[in-house]
């Protein structure tokens, strides 16, 4: 369990900051690096040509590290649609296939898909799970058919799990492609990445990797190497690194993902803060991250359940992430009341959304379980 971490934030006492799945806050030393890097940008003759190059490095070994895969098979994104993009492009659809999304899964991850289904004469299909059980429901729609299986490890709304060692499995026994958003877990659950294999993994960096926002990363299967970027930047190309030969124009893309990169992906600005939450986040370690926070939206929901604020079983959900099932009658303006309390959570759907982490503490549960009480 790991004690708590407010110091290292910039939290105010009176602030009950429970709403990481919103937007997390960043680290003292992330804001750090981050203005150290736009000094540096302040003054360009100081920035050389390796360090277009270094920086992305950094940034890749970073979520390497973090996730527990190789840091050749991560490219730089702006955000989770990038790389889910990247994935729509690069994966075989063909009339009559079906690609499975989760129902009520996060736009970003189900627009691409409605594109790509139109262009190739397929067919999105919304899997729901009425018990709550994703697991189950995604594999009993997993058939010959299914080209494609797109799905976060647990889902926005409501923190609702899904088990993506079975689930990869069972699209590998059919060919289906795997595609994961894992912007809601990554940095606070853990994921066998070598063992679920998935074809493309997108994060974007500004929820649970407590990184700045249009900051993101791809992890590519080496299998999909090969494939096609969205952009045809110079970076992107063997040889781009010698800046004096870039007009002897190259066919030939850089080994590894980082043809997959955004444009721009040094930047110059951003970056460096999102490397220093990531070295902070693989100091603590997602395991006992996953813990201390599962252990902390345990008591939450204990305290809840009195108040008529009811959350999922526990075993099929996310334990970082507590959804609770908003009561008839509950305020329409629950959230904008709990604010004025300086007290933040979210409402997504029929979900009352409570995400903390280790910047939270006793007296923010104390806080939001009193607010709760009078708003009601």
């Amino acid at each position: 369990m790991i004690p708590c971490q407010r110091d290292l934030f910039d939290l105010p006492r009176e602030v009950a900051y429970l709403n990481c799945a919103y937007m997390s806050p960043l680290l003292r030393r992330a804001v750090e690096a981050g203005q150290a890097a736009l000094a540096l940008k302040a003054r360009p003759w100081r920035i050389r040509p390796p360090d277009f190059f270094s920086g992305p490095d950094a940034a890749r070994a970073a979520f390497a590290r973090v996730m527990g895969c190789d840091a050749a098979g991560v490219a730089l994104v702006p955000a989770a649609s990038y790389g889910i993009a990247t994935a729509a492009a690069n994966v075989a659809v063909r009339a009559g296939d079906r690609i499975l999304v989760v129902a009520d899964q996060f736009p970003s991850n189900v627009h691409p898909w409605r594109r790509r289904a139109a262009e190739a004469g397929a067919e999105v299909h919304a899997v729901d799970a009425p018990n709550g059980d994703l697991t189950a429901a995604l594999l009993a729609a997993i058939d010959a058919r299914t080209a494609v299986v797109a799905c976060p490890h647990c889902r926005w709304t409501d923190g609702a799990l899904i088990d993506l060692i079975r689930v990869a499995e069972a699209a590998r026994d059919v060919g289906a492609a795997l595609v994961l958003d894992v912007t809601q877990s990554a940095g606070a659950l853990p994921l066998d990445v070598a063992r679920v294999d998935p074809d493309f993994l997108v994060a974007a960096a500004y929820k649970w990797l407590l990184g700045p926002y249009t900051t993101g990363f791809l992890y590519v299967a080496e299998r999909r190497r090969d494939g096609r970027p969205l952009e045809e930047h110079w970076m992107g190309r063997e040889g781009a690194e010698d800046f004096s030969r870039l007009v002897e124009y190259r066919d030939a893309y850089r080994s590894g993902a980082a043809r997959f990169d955004m444009g721009e992906a040094p930047n110059f600005a951003l970056l460096p803060a999102a490397v220093a939450a990531l070295e902070q986040l693989a100091a603590w370690g997602v395991p006992a991250i996953a813990e201390t926070l599962a252990a902390r939206t345990r008591g939450i929901a204990a305290r809840a359940e009195p108040l008529g604020l009811v959350a999922s079983d526990p075993r099929l959900r996310a334990g970082h992430f507590l959804g609770l099932r908003l009561p008839e009658g509950a305020p329409p303006d629950l959230v904008g009341r709990l604010a004025a309390e300086n007290v933040h959570v979210s409402v997504r759907g029929r979900w009352l959304r409570v995400t903390p982490h280790l910047y939270n503490d006793d007296e923010d549960t104390d806080r939001l379980i009193a607010a709760l009480d009078r708003t009601l």
